[in-house]
């Protein structure tokens, strides 16, 4: 690859395997697909009214060379959109276009058309090819990759869905130039995440390069997504159905969730985890492991990033409960990701309310180290 584009593998013993293109454009699909042999099949694009208006023609036109026929199925954007209702239709669209086991999805957008086109091509006609085509940060740096799908049930976020991987993640960096700040800032919690989790190096390049990033330049952004996606391959690649160290990519997201559910998604994801990184950072502190010089260079580097670290309009006793619901729950024990120091976290069950609270309570309130 030359230096303005990227590649990499993944792979899990001969399974899970698919390959990750960081691209300047949309002008290499046509070679990124020739493995999967389009030839012959029919692509359905899945997006939201939003990106539909920004990428759906331009797509459609680059596939159309490749397939025997492309269809576009749009619904509304945001994240109350993503329901089975949303899948009904598209499992609709998709009778009426004739689609059999031999064709496939591409979800073209953010994490929501990600993880809802990912749950209807794993359960239309008991699974069908999809490929991943990410608009936004988040989408590039976290949910485009590793296979996990769904849909939101009722206030329950990502309450039902599968495992089920992508043929192929085509990322084209420069949608980020479309994005609100805000949407670009939510991307950064889970980047600054990954850094905290697993690789305390990355971490620090963030720091020292996040002028760059925030003016988006294109080779800060380049090698950004790779080491983002590097972090994301090498976690998935070791536990890709989340039965041991993916739940470190959960860092931030129980106190995140409760969160995001409560102020009824008029925060964005990232936000949201962000505030639930600052909560578990400061837990993490209580218990030994980070100093309060840490507490606080965690907190400025999520503040450079034009990220919150706390939340108005919710008592510490509302997201308690709420996080009673979150998914990561195991026989009534919070499953919780904390941090031994910068680049290690790890996985406990005796997390108990008390301590729950107080966190909750540091990112209420809004108070610092």
């Amino acid at each position: 690859m030359n230096g303005d584009r990227k590649k990499l593998d993944v792979s899990k013993d001969g399974k899970y395997s698919y390959s990750i293109y960081l691209e300047p454009d949309f002008g290499n699909l046509g070679e990124a697909l020739a493995p999967l042999q389009p030839s012959g099949r029919k692509i359905c694009i899945v997006t939201d009214s939003t990106v539909a208006a920004l990428y759906a023609d331009e797509l459609k036109a680059v596939l159309m060379p490749y397939f025997a026929k492309v269809s576009v199925f749009v619904f509304p954007a945001g994240e109350e959109h993503k329901t089975l209702d949303t899948v009904r239709d598209l499992y609709e669209h998709l009778i009426l276009e004739k689609f059999d086991r031999r064709d496939m999805l591409a979800a073209l957008g953010g994490g929501v058309t990600g993880d809802l086109t990912g749950f209807a091509a794993a359960t239309y006609l008991r699974g069908i090819d999809f490929i991943q085509i990410p608009t936004t940060l988040l989408s590039q740096v976290d949910s485009s990759i590793g296979g996990k799908t769904g849909v939101d049930f009722d206030a329950y976020k990502n309450m039902v869905g599968a495992f089920h991987m992508p043929r192929l993640v085509y990322m084209n960096l420069n949608t980020l130039q479309s994005l609100p700040q805000r949407q670009f800032a939510s991307g950064m919690a889970e980047i600054v995440k990954h850094g905290l989790i697993q690789d305390s190096d990355y971490y620090v390049w963030l720091k020292e390069n996040a002028v760059q990033i925030q003016a988006q330049d294109y080779g800060a952004l380049l090698t950004m997504v790779e080491g983002s996606c590097r972090i994301k391959r090498r976690v998935v690649e070791e536990d890709p159905t989340e039965q041991g160290i993916r739940c470190w990519l959960n860092f931030g997201h129980t106190i995140g969730h409760a969160v995001e559910k409560l102020k009824d998604f008029t925060l964005s994801h990232g936000e949201c985890v962000a505030i639930g990184c600052a909560a578990a950072a400061w837990m993490s502190g209580e218990r030994g492991n980070l100093s309060a010089a840490e507490l606080r260079d965690i907190e400025e580097t999520l503040s450079a990033f034009a990220l919150p670290l706390s939340v108005d309009g919710l008592s510490p006793d509302e997201v308690l409960e709420a996080t009673k619901s979150d998914k990561k729950m195991r026989a009534d024990c919070i499953r919780f990701v904390l941090l031994r120091r910068f680049g290690e976290a790890y996985l406990t069950q005796d997390v108990e309310d008390a301590e729950l609270l107080r966190a909750i309570a540091h990112v209420c309130e809004g108070g610092g180290v």
